[in-house]
């Protein structure tokens, strides 16, 4: 499918669904001042398209338990990525996953019960991975949603 710029009406639905995933096709359309069926027609063409990929809740970590939160980065063996990403993903803790250049190779967002949770998370689970060389924390004091 050939790709479509986004337009201001993309953008606008964008935003709406940014803030309220749970929003109808017709609060949708209501909002961005366009026709339901006009409406249905653009959110099929962003998800065909792949702009919009899934719709998901968001969690309020602390609320879930998750008190301890901290990004981590890790250097790790050259080609050993792709092994470590499956790894990686099977860790209910780790949260978000990114492959990076500069100083390390990945950075995790990894969310536990408690410091010691997050310390067994770190030095059980990724620092004893095969092709991990070496990983560096960073604790999240508080999280700001940006939008």
């Amino acid at each position: 499918m050939a790709e479509q710029p986004l337009d201001d009406v993309d953008r606008k639905i964008l935003a709406e669904l940014t803030r309220d995933g749970r929003l109808s096709v017709t609060a949708v359309a209501e909002n961005v001042h366009i026709s339901r069926a006009h409406a249905y027609s653009r959110i099929a063409r962003l998800t065909e398209t792949g702009v919009l990929t899934k719709f998901t809740a968001l969690i309020d970590p602390i609320k879930a338990g998750l008190r301890s939160s901290a990004y981590v980065t890790l250097k790790v063996r050259q080609h050993s990525w792709r092994e470590l990403r499956e790894q990686l993903r099977a860790i209910p803790e780790v949260h978000h996953i990114a492959l990076v250049g500069g100083d390390f190779d990945v950075i995790l967002l990894v969310r536990a019960e408690d410091n010691v949770d997050l310390r067994r998370v770190i030095f059980d689970q990724l620092q004893s991975m095969p092709g991990v060389l070496d990983t560096q924390t960073f604790l999240v004091f508080e999280d700001m949603d940006t939008r």
